[in-house]
């Protein structure tokens, strides 16, 4: 049914890059927040200026993360280490916290000024999805989750939000833990088994498979299948639309 094996009744989806296009977005906030911090600090006479890397950074050490785990990571990549702050710094704090804030700041901005647009062929497998009465949830890292499904107008198709908020909330351990996938399924009363975890990210097809759920799919947009494989994903698709045809592979 819909590309998935019969014993999948549910469908946990990632939202950025997997139902909107806003994985472009994250990755160009990223690019500003980490080149502006790396810049100063080449002006300060420490490190030479190395900037951001929008492909291996972002997909390495970055996408799929909460936003202080892809701050961490990333800066423990280039041998850097600040001090970690409290989620409550000011954008301008240069701490973990800090630079995290800061990036969502410019986040923000960008969604705002450029809205948000949902992946049409996603759109059409939500819908599909509803009516074949698979149960449907979203799994983010993203603080702004709530938002973001709002305007890009997918809010009706989905029954759970477990994202960035939640997870702060409940003490959950981002991706690659399961943690988040597992409280969505739990959400939706499902066992892991009969859940389907959709991903775009390399950290996102770890936690699905970490979580022992039925079915990992990995959506890749932007030419890593091999890795997302590596990591864990069952199948790879371009877009969910294949999996509606039979063309995934």
């Amino acid at each position: 049914m819909l590309g998935l094996p019969g014993h999948v009744t549910a469908c946990l989806f990632d939202l950025d890059g997997v139902l909107t296009q806003t994985a472009k977005v994250h990755n160009a906030a990223w690019e500003e927040t980490f080149n502006d911090f790396l810049r100063q600090r080449a002006e300060a006479g420490h490190e030479e200026f190395r900037p951001f890397d929008r492909g291996a950074d972002y997909n390495r050490y970055v996408d799929g993360r909460p936003r202080a785990d892809g701050v961490r990571t990333f800066l423990a990549s280039r041998g850097i280490t600040i001090p970690e702050g409290t989620p409550d710094d000011p954008p301008d704090a240069d701490t973990v916290n800090g630079l995290g804030n800061r990036k969502n700041v410019v986040l923000l901005d960008r969604i705002h000024t450029d809205g948000v647009q949902p992946y049409q062929g996603s759109v059409t497998y939500l819908k599909a999805a509803a009516a074949a009465g698979l149960r449907r949830a979203v799994v983010s890292a993203s603080a702004n989750c709530r938002d973001v499904v709002e305007a890009a107008g997918l809010a009706d198709l989905l029954e759970v939000r477990v994202d960035g908020v939640v997870a702060r909330e409940r003490s959950l351990r981002g991706k690659p833990h399961p943690d988040t996938f597992l409280a969505a399924a739990r959400e939706l009363g499902i066992e892991p088994r009969q859940a389907a975890v959709f991903e775009d990210a390399l950290a996102g097809v770890e936690a699905g498979r970490a979580g022992e759920f039925g079915y990992v799919i990995g959506v890749d947009r932007v030419g890593q299948a091999d890795a997302l494989t590596e990591h864990g994903a069952d199948i790879v698709v371009q877009d969910l639309a294949e999996l509606l045809d039979g063309a995934g592979g």
